[in-house]
């Protein structure tokens, strides 16, 4: 589904071994432009998912759309973002001129947190995302779009993952509730591993899975946490923090309800991708986030998620099948 928005999907990619392509001259020409770099479609057609940063690949449209990105969402970070994640950028040192290079992002990054970015190309099934998580690997898009259409998004780009995700991937507390996610996904294996019945086997991990995704959607993705001072909200979900115009969409407008979270409304939820969110849940404090993760891993073992109501976000069999195959 294409979406003329900042927002990405639902769940983010991850892969299995880095290997680095042989780039051509075109290649270089082409640079790593979203949907439009030869170097990214080589390694789909040789199935490597973990891969290379090419960085020399690059070309100057390419920096001047992270340029663009990085100079007019400052203002908007300033003004909506949770203090964390002002921190996390700080932390970070990244060059507003230039698209970053995975390894000095991890070179500052790893020792706060443990956790560290990797290049893929493209999408990962569900399971081995949350299980890169839980290993604090972040699979990152090196790809970023085009800096003729800076608001049209088709598929996740560095600037969302790098911008959006990994400022946040600083804090220790951030950290360990999505080293928590990955936990609940191998909860989920164990669960769907004790199922003899095939079809069954899928409609539970399905139900599962449906209710993880719509979890993360509306806290890592499109989360608000109360401000410090408990005047209003600031936004944490890189969906928000990566979009210009959702950002300030989703702390300001009367158009977006915003509800402290409860855990039976969020599973039950369902979201599109393809416009701004109408609806967005806020908690306390990323601690609280790191509790509501324990919380839906005890309500998965009770059997709470097994009959989730129907609905977006529509699951691909990729996705259901890297689950029951991570339970064989």
């Amino acid at each position: 589904m294409l979406a003329d928005v900042d927002t990405p999907p639902a769940l983010d990619p991850e892969p299995q071994m880095a290997t680095t392509i042989a780039t051509e001259p075109t290649a270089s020409l082409a640079g790593l432009t979203t949907t439009k770099a030869p170097f990214i479609e080589e390694a789909r057609a040789h199935g490597e998912l973990y891969i290379e940063q090419p960085y020399e690949l690059y070309n100057e449209a390419n920096h001047e759309a992270w340029r663009k990105l990085f100079a007019r969402m400052t203002d908007r970070w300033q003004r909506y973002a949770n203090p964390r994640f002002l921190q996390g950028v700080e932390t970070l040192c990244l060059d507003p001129n230039a698209v970053p290079r995975l390894e000095d992002v991890n070179r500052f990054m790893a020792p706060r947190t443990g956790f560290q970015a990797r290049a893929v190309s493209g999408y990962v099934p569900a399971f081995l995302f949350f299980d890169s998580l839980r290993k604090r690997e972040f699979p990152t898009t090196i790809t970023i779009r085009d800096a003729a259409k800076l608001d049209y998004l088709p598929e996740p780009d560095i600037f969302h993952d790098i911008a959006g995700h990994v400022p946040m991937h600083t804090d220790p507390a951030f950290a360990d509730a999505l080293v928590r996610f990955g936990d609940a996904a191998h909860t989920a294996v164990d669960i769907v591993r004790g199922i003899a019945d095939p079809a069954e086997q899928v409609r539970r991990t399905t139900s599962i899975m449906k209710a993880m995704a719509r979890f993360f959607w509306f806290t890592v993705e499109f989360g608000l946490m109360r401000a410090p001072d408990g005047k209003g909200v600031k936004a944490y979900g890189s969906g928000l923090l990566s979009s210009y115009g959702e950002l300030a969409h989703s702390v300001e407008s009367p158009d977006v309800q915003r509800y402290p979270i409860q855990m039976e409304w969020v599973i039950n939820q369902y979201f599109e991708i393809d416009h701004y969110q109408p609806l967005l849940f806020i908690v306390e404090s990323f601690e609280h986030l790191f509790e509501l993760v324990g919380t839906l891993e005890e309500w998965m073992k009770a059997g709470k998620l097994d009959n989730v109501s129907p609905g977006e976000p529509e699951l691909s069999e990729a996705d259901v099948r890297s689950f029951i195959e991570a339970s064989a």
